[in-house]
Order: structure tokens, then C-alpha cells, then sequence
């Protein structure tokens, strides 16, 4: 429907309620001759009458009673629609795109995320797993996630997550084989589990002690591109590995891997929710970001 049709039907319907030019233009804020305007091009373009006029009074003619009765509640509809949208009150809809790595899609995007697609049934989720630092606006991402450190300038940016140590670790029987390091570099004499990147390199495990900081690019006959296949080779014994330290925590606690180089394990900013900067974020989006936002007290 073009629009000035849209707002020829409303004045249509204030005409018919008030059954007076005068007080309908008063309520529209124009003028009595640009209302006259506007039911007589409407009349013109159905070829029917919908009111007829006298110097005294306005009646609704049969034609217009028909089409009263089909569009006021639908117009009434919209307006209810506009109203809950301008309050922020309508139900979140669309689909939201988001890129993020396997671990941060598995521990804290899905388990938050996954109540909305219930509440919300018109809402749509899509969850891309991928280490690159892609592009969000050119990808035609919403949101993207990375560790904090590693956030552009020219993003808005909320933390999702604690701060994440991570750990190196093997399995018993691949130490068995090969004594454990005793610095960051005797790793280049070890096997070790790499991260490929989509940049094309491997991942320099990045280790700190003190106000020393060392980045090594280990030794790898073994690369993947996600970190539970990464895990489950270190659990198969097939070399050492660089890994969240929450990803291992039980496995370490149940003895299938072991602490190796426990000094160095290096901490970083938790994940944060970045975004291409707006004035404000549509409903969809604004769900999403409360759902992810960290707490620390209740994320304890």
C-alpha cells in the first residue's frame, strides 16, 4: 500500500467516528480543505462514494460502512504493532547471526541462548563456528565474539564471560614417553597438538610468568581447527596440547591429562559480545545482548 493511501484510510475512519470535517481535520492536525482533498482522491480512485455531505451533517454511505468494517480493525492492528515497537515491547524478530569460536559457542553462547528460541518463537539463531577475526559488517555478521584482548577500537563490545586461563596439558602415557618440559622452550623438542588459524598459521601459544612473556610456535604433526578435536587427541596421547583451562579442568581433576608448564599458564580478558556501533539495537538484538551479558555475581 503507498503511504499517502495508508493515511487517506485514517482519515476516512476519523471523518466516519466524528461525523464532522471540522473536529476529524482537528484530531489529524490538517486543514478542513486538505481532508476534503484527500476523501474526495480516495473516493476518486475506488469509483465509489463513501460519505455523503451536507451542510449540516456526514453519513457514511453503504459503500464506506463495507470497507469500515474491513479495515478498521486491521488499521487497528498496525497501530497496536507500532505502538508495542515504539514502547519496546514487541517480540523479538529476525535472524541473528553471530561468529564465534567452538569453545565460546559451546560453553556460554548455546546454554543462553538456546531458552530464547522457546520464549521467542519468531526469532531465528545462527551460531557460526570459526576462529578467524572476521569482519562482522562484511561477513554480514550481528555480533561477533572474541577474548577481550582482541577487540577492535571501532566496536561497541559488552563481556560475556570470566576471565580464561589457558592450560597445557598431555595425557599419562604420552608424558611416559616423553619427560615433561621444564621451559617454554623445551616444548620445541615435544609433539604438541596445533590450532590452525584462518589466516592460514598455526596459533603461537602465547605464555607468561611474572612480567616475562613468551610466544612459542611449537612443533606440530598433528592440526586441527577447533579445540574439542584438539582435546581429544591430548586425551588419545597424541601430544601435548594448549587448551581453556575450564574445557580441561575435569579431565584434569580425573587424572586422564596432566599440568604441564602449570607457571606459565597464561590468563586472559574473558569473551566479549562485539557489535558495529549503533544509536540503538533493534529488539532482536537487544534480547540477545541481556541473554549473553556477564554477571559476575551470578555467574559464580
Amino acid at each position: 500500500m503507498a503511504r499517502h493511501h495508508y493515511g487517506d484510510l485514517l482519515a476516512l475512519i476519523a471523518v466516519a467516528r466524528e461525523r464532522n470535517f471540522t473536529r476529524a481535520a482537528a484530531q489529524l492536525n490538517m486543514s478542513q480543505s486538505m481532508l476534503s482533498s484527500r476523501i474526495r482522491a480516495l473516493e476518486t480512485r475506488l469509483g465509489v462514494r463513501l460519505l455523503t455531505r451536507t451542510t449540516r451533517s456526514v453519513a457514511v454511505t453503504q459503500a464506506g460502512q463495507y470497507l469500515l468494517a474491513e479495515i478498521t480493525p486491521r488499521l487497528a492492528d498496525i497501530e497496536a504493532e507500532l505502538q508495542k515497537t515504539i514502547a519496546g515491547d514487541a517480540a523479538p524478530v529476525g535472524n541473528v547471526r553471530i561468529t564465534a569460536t567452538d569453545h565460546a559457542i559451546d560453553t556460554l553462547l548455546w546454554p543462553r541462548l538456546a531458552p530464547l528460541l522457546q520464549a521467542y518463537p519468531q526469532l531465528q539463531l545462527e551460531l557460526n563456528d570459526d576462529y578467524a577475526r572476521n569482519d562482522i559488517v562484511q561477513g554480514r555478521f550481528d555480533f561477533g565474539v572474541r577474548l577481550g584482548d582482541g577487540l577492535d577500537k571501532d566496536t561497541s563490545a559488552i563481556r560475556i564471560g570470566p576471565d580464561l586461563r589457558f592450560a597445557i596439558v598431555a595425557a599419562p602415557a604420552y608424558l611416559e614417553r616423553q619427560p615433561a618440559p621444564s621451559t617454554p622452550e623445551d616444548l620445541l623438542l615435544h609433539e604438541c597438538i596445533a590450532l590452525r588459524l584462518a589466516s592460514g598459521g598455526c596459533y603461537a601459544w602465547e605464555l607468561k610468568q611474572g612480567n616475562r612473556e613468551v610466544n612459542v610456535r611449537v612443533p606440530s604433526r598433528l592440526v586441527f581447527n577447533g579445540a574439542y578435536p584438539m582435546l581429544r587427541a591430548a586425551l588419545s596421547a597424541h601430544g601435548m596440547a594448549y587448551l581453556p583451562e575450564n574445557l580441561v579442568r575435569a579431565h584434569l581433576d580425573e587424572g586422564r591429562l596432566l599440568p604441564v608448564l602449570e607457571g606459565w599458564w597464561r590468563t586472559f580478558p574473558g569473551y566479549h559480545l562485539f557489535f558495529a556501533r549503533q544509536y540503538e539495537l533493534p529488539r532482536a538484538l537487544a534480547v540477545v545482548v541481556e541473554a549473553l551479558r556477564y554477571n559476575d555475581s551470578a555467574d559464580q
